[in-house]
């Protein structure tokens, strides 16, 4: 299709830019496609790139180890949940912000891919992939304390800031076991809105 871009409009993500999207798309689809069906532990790095019609040079300059696979949303996952808290709408608080974000992207995940629940039992039943899954979500858990104490005006280290950080990733995933994991959700949220205004109010 012919471009419509004008001299106003945003710029396009170049040609090499989308190249480089769809092959490391393509092998992350390979990847996951193979794990599914043989077992991670089955499955070589050779055939993961043969799969995707890559070199293994060109696999590693998308994924530095094997488990990254498995996980190749990480940076996006991290960049929207912060974006949650350091873009959301003047007079919403932190806890309401990331519960919004725990609605309309972790559950609207969780229910909308078929394949969700194949893909967390390939991590539950995989030491490697558990392993990195829980050092992925330390980092995460990190850099959104850091956002959340930067948004709050608290001290970087501030405990209270950790604790939300860690207990608003940690509830959507307890969540999906409930019988209504929208509902479970919520109810989470509800006790850390309470709990951060009582907080935050007496910091204050």
């Amino acid at each position: 299709m012919p471009s419509t871009t004008t001299a106003t409009s945003p710029a396009p993500v170049g040609r090499r830019e989308r190249k480089k999207a769809a092959t490391r798309q393509a092998i992350a689809d390979a990847a996951l496609r193979l794990f599914l069906e043989r077992g991670y532990d089955e499955v070589g790095i050779r055939e993961i790139a043969d799969a995707a019609d890559v070199s293994t040079t060109t696999l590693f300059k998308h994924f530095p180890v094997k488990e990254a696979l498995v996980f190749d949303e990480d940076a996006d996952q991290e960049a929207r949940l912060l974006a949650a808290v350091r873009e959301r709408p003047e007079g919403r608080s932190i806890p309401a912000a990331l519960r919004e974000h725990a609605l309309t992207t972790r559950l609207a995940a969780a229910d909308g891919d078929a394949g969700f629940a194949a893909f967390t039992e390939l991590v539950a039943g995989t030491p490697a992939l558990r392993d990195y899954a829980q050092n992925m979500w330390l980092r995460h858990t990190a850099v959104l304390a850091r956002a959340i104490a930067e948004e709050s005006g608290l001290a970087a280290g501030d405990p209270v800031c950790a604790a939300l950080a860690h207990f608003a990733l940690e509830a959507p995933r307890a969540a999906y076991a409930c019988d209504d994991p929208r509902e479970a959700i919520i109810r989470a949220f509800d006790l850390l809105e309470h709990g951060w205004s009582a907080l935050t109010q007496a910091k204050a």
